[in-house]
């Protein structure tokens, strides 16, 4: 896919579909187990499509839509969709972290994956207005993460909202993001170079 975005957006309609289909499934079949992380090693990537209710599934559908365009709109190539599909599976897994987060499932967690790997391709390859916006994401992103505690408690709850947050999934998310986008750049920028 070489115009800028399609492999993007081809990653997000995928998330967007799995999570639809997973509503007619088990969650306990798909979702995040730590104890069976080893064994079945499927959920490293159905985990993303568990939802635990519709306000959390529309939530992230949501959520995911507005990552989706935020790469369209970045005019982002395929090596950034690679860097977002290689944080999937690394995400859930830096979930070990927190062995008191007995289930997870959604998206929230690889939705700041996606936005980290798109801020980092922004900072390293854009023009000088990307660069500012790309900064400043970041940056947000990072004081959101840090204001959720990730370190206090496996599960949060959104006031006012039957949405249970798993904080941890959201540092794990955006950690993937940026050590996938910044390995995919350096590569990148290693062959770009050997090349001449």
């Amino acid at each position: 896919m070489r115009t800028p975005g399609a492999a993007w957006c081809a990653l997000a309609a995928l998330l967007l579909a799995g999570s639809l289909m997973a509503t007619r499934a088990d969650a306990l079949l798909l979702d995040w187990q730590p104890s069976l992380a080893a064994t079945q090693p499927w959920r490293w990537w159905t985990a993303a499509f568990v939802h635990y209710g519709t306000p959390h599934l529309w939530g992230n559908l949501l959520a995911a839509a507005l990552v989706a365009a935020y790469g369209w709109a970045a005019r982002v190539p395929a090596r950034v969709a690679a860097a977002w599909f290689g944080a999937w599976p690394l995400m859930h897994l830096a979930l070990l972290a927190q062995p008191a987060l007995l289930h997870y499932g959604g998206l929230s967690g690889l939705m700041h994956a996606g936005v980290a790997a798109v801020n980092v391709h922004l900072l390293a390859c854009g023009g000088r207005g990307q660069k500012t916006i790309g900064a400043i994401v970041l940056l947000m992103l990072f004081a959101k993460v840090l204001t959720e505690t990730p370190w206090q408690g496996a599960v949060q709850h959104w006031p006012g909202w039957d949405i249970p947050v798993a904080p941890i999934a959201h540092l794990t998310g955006l950690v993937a993001g940026l050590v996938c986008m910044g390995a995919i750049h350096a590569g990148h920028r290693l062959r770009r170079d050997l090349n001449g």
